[in-house]
Parts: structure tokens; C-alpha cells; sequence
């Protein structure tokens, strides 16, 4: 009894004990050594390489009174790194029950073997308080690390389970952009972790991300409700102090070599090589001083010599030019900043304006040719695309076949048009490579059979899956009842990338062509036109949802959608084609064979 009541005493005295001096910046300083398994550069971790993560890491620390910190961040700037340090300096320095999440099982699994496990056994001071899973009397596994006075368990934001497993005192969130909207049907993964800090006084949470959708982040939110701090550094020449952002950044006739900052107050011309000296210099202006949650948001400009540099920044912006999607990631991952497409939209009347006169069927440009089909009750209509460099499409026809899908008239009439031969601006003929027709919710079995038959001529069933973050072709099944291969198509992502695709307004990559056709007209424009992406709260959780108004018709982004993804499944080299002067030719039905992905690999180059 006596010792129970001397172990109540010491708890109930180190409960008044405050905490230690030491913030997490100073004792990664002192103790923290990165391994060569997970980091570029292995060895001692000095905070003075990123300065700027000192603030941040030191409202980390127990000293500090905050209950959340929040960084919204662009890629390389070393924010997983600073999380790692707070979790160490937590099971050293102020133990106590500690929850980490990452956006699944798989990536906690992935965190803990290549970045915690070889973290705690390269920190000296921690390595013999977290017992090695395969020792004896060890509890600790691979997503749960026990230590004196706490345990630390990771895992997945895809697990509810896991979520509400136990009463922790501090919680990382890592990348939280990338954790589903609802968790098993309990609700937003993060509101479920928090939970489980109520319990302790000195809670803290380190909410850490790259940020994704305007209207959809988390992080956007959390940081809106913070004191928006902004890393300000002084120009080497005047002192005057200033962001790093891309406006600031010029170069000469799209060569990244020349990229120089300006000075928004001498606009005198800065070099990187003075960015080791101005990050040395900085300092955290906050925005919005009102809030008492720190908030800080970072962007790949900011990079330490070494990581990654102005002139990659500037590569990979122009490699991304004319492609929203590469697009889209460099403004998250380098800019750190949103994508905004909370309504996507395009005016058909401008697409009408943007009609021109090939030279030929198919333009010197396209040099494969891919089909979107899908049937109704009374017609099949059909899309041709041509592609050539860079995305770059143009549309060869669009045809609508009138008869009843159920009788054979309509089918004979789309295999004339799959057979068809086009006139190539170069003199060549050029034919489909390859057909994906819709085989959901008009006569299913009707298309199955005809896939069937036209198999060996590319010719695939397809099936549409909604929903944010699927790729345009997600995978392909065999239907054994009918004996063909059905694929899985991700529609949200194929409409997204063709929306975006069509918002470019100059001529090359990602640019849609359209020819100057009778039928091509208004209607056309309007049916590809028709949906609209809006954000739409659905049990308080924001989704982009394509939404088809009522009353109108959508056949003509539908065909194109499947002809994009026609052409992701043939998956034609196209650069090699235009090297050799030569179009993507489909002539003789190749033999039947026994592996799918054979009859895929065969036809003319």
C-alpha cells in the first residue's frame, strides 16, 4: 500500500512539475541524428539548415502555451522532419500518450519503418527507452511504440478504429488534405482524432499539409483560423524585408538558368545563391495577430540550397504549362497554395468562336486516333479524337447513329465507322486504334456482345466510377458471364482534365482543336458543356460534385471523356511516332492470344 501511495505521490508531483526548458529545435540540435535510409542528407540535424522551421518547432515545445500548431506548406521544405523532431523530443523530453496519423494504414506503415524506427534507433537518448519490437517482454509493434511515461501509435486516417483507439495528449495530422472526407461512416477523421485529446490539460496538435482544393482543404481552414504567419526575408542589398513568392521571380525566354528574385523595394536582382543568407535572416510576420494559434505557411521557394531550387521551380512550371492537371500540383506542391475550381465551368459560345478548318480529316499534328461511344435507346453516338504532342487533341468527328441498339442495323453502322480510313494531312490513311463504348444503363448486354466479337480491334466495354481522386482508367475486370473485359473509368477525373483542357485558350499542349462542321455546332458545344462542377456540402463535408442541369443533354463530353480514356488504354508512344514521321495505323485483326495484355502491346507504329 505504501508503495502504491508513493508512486500516487511522485505522479501527482510530476504533474506539478513544469515542463523543461528545452524546446524541440534546441534538443533536435543536441540529440537528433537523420538516418541515411530516409533522409538526403544523413548525419546530425541542424535546424540552422531551415530556419525557418525554428519558430515553428519551438511552438512545438511544452513552453509554449499553444494548443495547435499549423503549417501549410509546399514540398522539400522539411515539415515531415519537423514533426519527426516534436514526436522524439515528446517520448525524451515530456512523455506522454501521443497519437500520429497519416492519410492511410499503408503510408502509417510506410512512416513508421522508414522514417520513425530508424530515427529512434539513430537518437541515443531514446533508443533504449522504446524497446524493439522483436525483444522479449516488448509490446511495441510496428504502428505502436511504447516508452516510459506514453506509448506512441500510428496510423491511418482510414481507420476508425484506429482513430478512437485510446485518450492521447498530442496529436500530429500529416498531410491532412489528403484524408478522406468520412472515415467507415463516422465522420471527418480529424474531428474523431481530436477527441481524443479532451481528457489532457496540456494538449498540443500539429496539423501539417500540402494543400489541395480552394473551399475543400482542411489545412485552408485551419490556417484561415490561425495568425497566418509568413516567413519575411531581407533583401541582401537594401534589407528591405519580403516574401519569396513566384511573382517575384523572373527569367529570361523560358530558360530557368536565368531565373533571378526582384526586389519589390530596390528591385534589385537576387540571386539564389543569396537565399542561405536571407533565410538565415528571416523572421515570421504573422497576418492575422488576432488568433492564438500559430499558423505558418511555407513554399517550396524557401527551400534550402541544395533541396530544391528556383530553377527547378521554373522547370517544372513550364513543363506543366498547357497541362491543368501538372498544373494543379505545382501550385500545391511548389507554391504550397490552392487550386481553386470550386465551380468549373466553360462558355460554349467560345469554343464555337475557336472552330477552324483542318487542312485534312486529321491535322499533321494528330497522329493516333481514339473512339468514345454510348448508346442510347434510339442511337449510338461517337466521338473521334486525334492526339498528338503533349496532349494536344483535335476533334475529328462526332456521330450520331440512329436505330434501335437491340436490332443489329446500328451496330453494322458503328463497325463501318470504326473501319473507316481518314485522310492525313502527310498523305497517310489512318484508322482507330482502339474504342471504348459505355456498357451501363442502356443496353448492357447488347454492348458486351459486340465487345466481345470486336475484342482483337480494341473495341472494350467500360463502366463510369464517380467520385473525387480515381484515375481516368482505374483498372479492367473480366466478366466471365459474358466473357469480356469490362474497364473502370474514374469519369470525375476524365471531366476535370477535359474541362481544363478546354479553358486553354493558345494552340499546343493540352490545347482541343475543333473542326468547321455542319453538325458541329451549338448543340455539340452545348452537350460537352453541359455539367457543371460545383462544391456542395453533403453532411457538413464539402465535396465537388459534376452536376448535369436538369433538362439538358451530356452525350457529347461523355464520348470524349471515353475517347480519352481509349487513348490511355492504348497508351501509344507518341513522341516516337512524330520522331519517325509515322501515325498510330491499326490494320489486320492480330491473332487471337491468350494474355490481354498481348493483343493491348500489338499493332502498327
Amino acid at each position: 500500500m505504501e508503495s502504491d501511495a508513493g508512486a500516487v505521490l511522485a505522479a501527482f508531483q510530476d504533474g506539478l512539475r513544469p515542463p523543461p526548458d528545452l524546446t524541440v529545435d534546441a534538443w533536435a540540435d543536441q540529440f537528433r541524428n537523420l538516418p541515411r535510409i530516409s533522409s538526403g542528407e544523413p548525419g546530425r540535424w541542424r535546424t540552422g539548415r531551415t530556419p525557418y522551421l525554428r519558430e515553428i518547432l519551438q511552438e512545438l515545445s511544452p513552453r509554449s502555451h499553444a494548443e495547435k500548431v499549423v503549417l501549410m506548406k509546399g514540398s522539400q521544405i522539411g515539415a515531415t522532419e519537423a514533426g519527426i523532431n516534436w514526436l522524439l523530443s515528446i517520448i525524451d523530453n515530456a512523455p506522454a500518450p501521443t497519437l500520429a496519423v497519416q492519410p492511410t494504414i499503408d503510408l502509417s506503415k510506410r512512416f513508421s519503418k522508414q522514417r520513425i524506427s530508424p530515427s529512434i534507433l539513430e537518437c541515443r537518448p531514446i533508443r533504449n527507452k522504446v524497446k524493439d519490437n522483436k525483444s522479449r517482454g516488448s509490446s511495441n509493434t510496428i504502428l505502436q511504440k511504447d516508452y516510459p511515461g506514453g506509448t506512441l501509435i500510428i496510423t491511418g486516417a482510414n481507420s476508425a478504429v484506429g482513430l478512437r483507439s485510446m485518450p492521447v495528449c498530442n496529436l500530429f495530422a500529416d498531410e491532412i488534405d489528403g484524408w478522406p472526407a468520412d472515415v467507415d461512416g463516422e465522420g471527418d477523421p480529424l474531428d474523431l482524432a481530436r477527441r481524443r485529446k479532451t481528457n489532457f490539460a496540456r494538449r498540443k496538435e500539429f496539423d501539417c499539409s500540402t494543400p489541395t482544393i480552394a473551399g475543400m482543404s482542411r489545412i485552408e481552414r485551419e490556417f484561415n483560423l490561425s495568425d497566418q504567419r509568413y516567413y519575411n526575408v531581407p533583401c541582401p542589398f537594401c534589407e528591405g524585408l519580403q516574401k519569396i513568392t513566384w511573382d517575384k521571380l523572373k527569367f529570361d525566354n523560358h530558360d530557368p538558368k536565368t531565373v533571378r528574385m526582384i526586389c519589390e523595394f530596390c528591385h534589385a536582382e537576387i540571386r539564389e545563391y543569396h537565399k542561405t543568407e536571407m533565410l538565415n535572416k528571416g523572421k515570421w510576420i504573422a497576418e492575422n495577430p488576432e488568433s492564438e494559434t500559430p499558423g505558418f505557411h511555407l513554399s517550396a521557394l524557401y527551400s534550402p540550397l541544395g533541396w530544391y531550387s528556383w530553377r527547378q521551380a521554373v522547370e517544372d512550371h513550364l513543363a506543366a504549362l498547357g497541362d491543368p492537371l501538372k498544373r494543379k500540383v505545382w501550385v500545391n506542391t511548389v507554391l504550397g497554395e490552392l487550386w481553386d475550381e470550386s465551380i468549373t465551368t466553360v462558355d460554349h459560345n467560345w469554343l464555337i468562336e475557336r472552330c477552324e478548318q483542318y487542312p485534312a480529316q486529321v491535322p499533321a499534328e494528330a497522329v493516333v486516333l481514339t473512339c468514345g461511344a454510348d448508346t442510347q435507346d434510339d442511337r449510338i453516338e461517337a466521338t473521334i479524337i486525334g492526339t498528338g504532342k503533349d496532349n494536344e487533341t483535335w476533334l475529328i468527328d462526332h456521330r450520331v447513329l440512329m436505330g434501335d441498339p437491340d436490332q443489329p442495323q446500328v451496330w453494322q453502322d458503328l463497325t463501318a465507322l470504326l473501319n473507316s480510313e481518314f485522310e492525313h494531312e502527310r498523305g497517310f490513311k489512318i484508322n482507330i486504334g482502339c474504342t471504348c463504348i459505355d456498357a451501363m444503363g442502356h443496353h448492357t448486354d447488347e454492348v458486351y456482345k459486340y465487345c466481345k466479337e470486336n475484342f482483337n480491334r480494341r473495341v472494350f466495354a467500360i463502366q463510369g466510377a464517380r467520385g473525387p481522386g480515381r484515375p481516368l482508367v482505374i483498372n479492367y475486370t473480366l466478366n466471365k458471364r459474358a466473357g469480356v473485359y469490362l474497364f473502370h473509368l474514374g469519369v470525375d477525373q476524365g471531366k476535370e482534365t477535359l474541362y481544363n483542357r478546354l479553358k486553354i485558350k493558345d494552340p499546343g499542349p493540352g490545347f482541343c482543336h475543333f473542326p468547321e462542321k455542319d453538325h458541329i455546332n451549338e448543340g455539340y458545344f452545348k452537350q460537352l458543356t453541359a455539367e457543371k462542377r460545383l462544391l456542395k456540402n453533403n453532411a457538413g463535408i464539402p465535396r465537388l460534385t459534376w452536376i448535369l442541369p436538369k433538362g439538358k443533354r451530356n452525350e457529347a463530353l461523355d464520348c470524349y471523356v471515353y475517347a480519352l480514356a481509349a487513348l490511355n488504354i492504348l497508351n501509344p508512344n507518341i513522341n516516337l511516332l512524330i520522331e519517325q514521321n509515322k501515325v498510330y495505323r491499326y490494320d489486320a485483326a492480330p491473332p487471337k492470344v491468350r494474355r490481354f495484355k498481348r493483343v493491348l502491346s500489338q499493332g502498327v507504329r
